[in-house]
């Protein structure tokens, strides 16, 4: 029997109506995957029964330090590496009855820039559609460029293209066949700052499209500047999924950073006692729990030391207070030298 690959224009397979279309881009339960072990040693288990439901249309952030099972839990929704036990379905697919069109259904962006250095974008994006199958009639190759930003070095060559055209030239090739989920693993590695928030306009423009996002990332910032919803994996399970907002909210942790009119020199035995200190600069800081707490109570015990505020500034923990309460790691800033420790789980 000869396997038909389903057409996704937009954000819905041509064989289902916009209706019909599945309210989980990605449903993924009890996955687990371990890796033979070599010459006698013990097999490594990269994935523990991994559970995780992207909504559709969303754009979800996938966080875990270096080796936590990022690029496994990927490669195995692409139909690159072979899941050692659960399930996963992709736009309401399942991976192992139908393998074919659960694969079109996903465009992977990967961290490596693999692209032919002699092709021009517009024959990149061609070469693609047609390894996807895509007749020439239906092909999208010039709004595919034009989506990022690449018409007019439609026709040059690849090798001519900066870090960020070739970054955004990824990006085209996993669109080619209209996939309604896009995997971005570490898109902006290795690029600046100004590139990087070009990706994340295009990224921002293809999620309005109904496109549904799944991105990993080192930048926390990048996360919640970006994300619906994060999901932090460590040692190959989830240990937090839930809005930036709430996982944040979770830390019931505050600073507070005081300028003084006078130069402090040791912290009173009152101010001591509620964990104030006195930084290089002179100001004073406090770490506090919010719920326990309460901010007037604080600059109540300042004002009662006999000391004048000029200013103060207060500090909402982030998401990399998160990250590290939850993984004790900080996070690596994208750096490159991450990318061999993680496929080696």
């Amino acid at each position: 029997m000869t396997a038909s690959v389903t057409a996704f224009p937009g954000a819905a397979p041509a064989t289902k109506t916009a209706a019909a279309a599945p309210e989980l881009a990605l449903e993924i339960h009890g996955l687990r995957k371990t890796y033979a072990g070599r010459r006698g040693q013990p097999g490594k288990e990269a994935l523990k029964g991994v559970d995780l439901e992207i909504r559709r249309g969303e754009m979800f952030g996938l966080l875990g330090p270096n080796g936590a099972g990022k690029s496994t839990l990927i490669n195995i929704l692409a139909g690159l590496v072979v899941k050692s036990g659960g399930s996963a379905r992709v736009w309401g697919i399942d991976i192992d009855r139908d393998p074919r069109n659960a694969r079109a259904a996903i465009g992977v962006v990967p961290q490596e820039l693999n692209i032919d250095a002699y092709f021009s974008p517009r024959e990149t994006l061609e070469l693609q559609a047609g390894m996807y199958g895509v007749p020439p009639a239906e092909r999208r190759t010039d709004e595919v460029l034009a989506t990022v930003g690449l018409s007019d070095k439609a026709d040059a060559y690849t090798r001519s293209l900066s870090g960020g055209m070739r970054r955004r030239l990824l990006v085209a090739k996993a669109m080619v066949h209209s996939p309604p989920i896009l995997v971005l693993d570490e898109p902006t590695a290795g690029v600046d700052v100004e590139l990087r928030r070009k990706l994340w306009d295009n990224v921002r423009a293809l999620r309005d499209t109904g496109v549904t996002v799944l991105l990993t990332t080192h930048y926390l910032e990048e996360a919640e500047a970006l994300c619906d919803r994060v999901a932090i994996i460590d040692h190959g399970s989830i240990v937090a999924c839930d809005t930036t907002r709430n996982l944040v909210g979770r830390l019931d942790r505050k600073e507070l950073l005081v300028t003084l009119e006078e130069t402090v020199g040791a912290i009173p035995a009152s101010l001591a006692d509620l964990g104030f200190a006195v930084l290089p600069d002179g100001r004073l800081h406090v770490a506090y729990a919010k719920s326990r707490t309460p901010l007037p109570r604080l600059l109540a015990a300042v004002q009662a030391a006999g000391l004048s505020v000029v200013d103060l500034e207060t500090r909402e923990s982030d998401l990399e207070d998160i990250f590290l309460a939850l993984t004790g790691e900080a996070s690596t800033g994208g750096a490159a030298g991450g990318a061999a420790g993680e496929h080696a789980a």
